[in-house]
């Protein structure tokens, strides 16, 4: 009698096992459940300076206008040859002038007066105007001896000889076009100096404070440097300077959430999107990822960095995350729609191309990476101009603005 009442009581428990595995009556299992991890990875390709150009060859009484963007902190530079000369050029000091000062207000005017004439140290220098291996007598490029010196400002070099003064040679002015636009232009005034030469084609580029993008007093030039001051072949310069010019950014702080949508396009962003997409602030949201990996503290990841963030989830479950591009005013990339299983598969792999570029709408844009009001440059959050939109896909960033591809990618793995 006690073994039979033992084998109905395990009998029971094993009903009782079933039915707790099962979701109905007809016995299927219930939900599939996975844990995943979501990576997020700034793929922006390292760049040294933010725009780059060149200018042509200048003959006496013409001028030649360039245009660019730039922001507080933004600094220009420029350099063209004094053809009449062996290794001779003009330009600002090593830094480059600054475009804007302390306060924010954007430099204009004629600042001929910040340009000085440069000795590139790489050619010995003959009389201007008359010497055999200068461009217009020379009888192919690199004909002179070499010299093995640094770069220095000409007046700092006793070689006996005497040059016209700047002013009487080259004007060069800036007109700030409003927003973050500015126009450079350089004039070849030398038509009544003491001696007439055109001005080589150039380069010109705006970097940051404290980069020397061209020169280095007292530093030998680069060979882009010497083939542009001797010869006014201004080619590996600008190959050089195209390389490392372009847009970089950070991306901020985010949030995330599981079947739940951060944004609705077409609509209002809330007040925590607003934040998030202005700001990198992701506070308003219960879900958030601010750590970069490796580290123990918030902030932003810079190219190479990434986030990453856990969750459980089940079959049926949709993923929604967003992330600020910090070199704008409100732009943000992210998705809505991330299915996180597939014919209850659970989702793995590169999920980028999911991926897109939005504008929350709050604030009115100005030039990626050049905005007084993007986060790198503005006083405090929130100082931009209200736009008073609505959430939309951003399809004018600007031809400067790399795809979504190009700056971030995201992989998911489940465990």
């Amino acid at each position: 009698m006690k073994v039979n009442l033992v084998l109905r009581g395990l009998a029971l428990l094993t009903v009782l096992s079933l039915i707790s595995c099962s979701d109905d009556d007809d016995g299927s299992q219930g939900p599939l459940t996975g844990n995943f991890v979501v990576t997020i990875e700034n793929v922006f390709e390292g760049r040294e300076y933010f725009e780059n150009g060149t200018t042509g060859f200048i003959m006496p009484g013409n001028s030649e206008s360039f245009s660019f963007n730039a922001g507080k902190g933004h600094y220009l530079s420029f350099a063209t040859m004094f053809v009449q000369s062996n290794d001779l050029f003009y330009g600002f000091d090593e830094m480059g002038i600054p475009l804007y000062d302390e306060n924010g207000i954007a430099l204009t005017g004629d600042v001929s007066a910040m340009v000085s004439l440069w000795d590139a140290g790489t050619e010995v220098n003959e009389e201007p105007g008359v010497g055999p291996n200068q461009p217009p007598r020379q009888t192919g490029p690199n004909t002179g001896n070499d010299e093995g010196g640094t770069v220095k400002r000409i007046m700092d070099v006793n070689d006996g000889f005497v040059y016209p003064n700047v002013s009487a040679v080259i004007k060069v002015t800036l007109v700030h076009d409003g927003g973050t636009e500015f126009t450079v232009t350089i004039e070849n005034v030398s038509g009544s100096a003491s001696i007439t030469t055109p001005l080589a084609p150039g380069v010109w580029v705006v970097n940051g404070s404290e980069q020397t993008p061209l020169f280095a007093v007292d530093t030998a030039a680069s060979e882009g440097l010497e083939r542009m001051a001797e010869d006014g072949d201004n080619g590996i310069l600008d190959t050089g300077l195209t390389l490392e010019s372009g847009l970089v950014s950070p991306f901020a702080p985010g949030a995330y959430d599981i079947n739940n949508t951060l944004f609705v396009l077409g609509e209002g962003a809330s007040g925590a999107l607003e934040a998030l997409a202005e700001d990198g602030n992701p506070s308003g949201y219960f879900n958030i990822f601010n750590a970069p990996v490796g580290t123990s503290g918030p902030g932003p990841i810079f190219p190479g960095d990434s986030y990453s963030f856990e969750f459980t989830a089940s079959d049926g479950d949709i993923l929604s995350f967003a992330t600020m591009l910090v070199q704008s005013n409100d732009w943000f990339v992210g998705a809505n729609n991330i299915e996180l299983f597939n014919n209850g598969i659970p989702t793995s792999g590169d999920i980028t191309s999911s991926l897109q570029l939005f504008d929350a709408g709050t604030e009115v844009d100005e030039y990626a990476g050049a905005g007084n009001n993007q986060p790198p440059r503005q006083s405090s959050a929130n100082t931009g101009t209200d736009e008073n939109g609505t959430i939309v896909l951003e399809e004018a960033a600007g031809a400067h603005v790399p795809s979504v591809t190009d700056m971030v990618k995201v992989t998911i793995t489940a465990n």
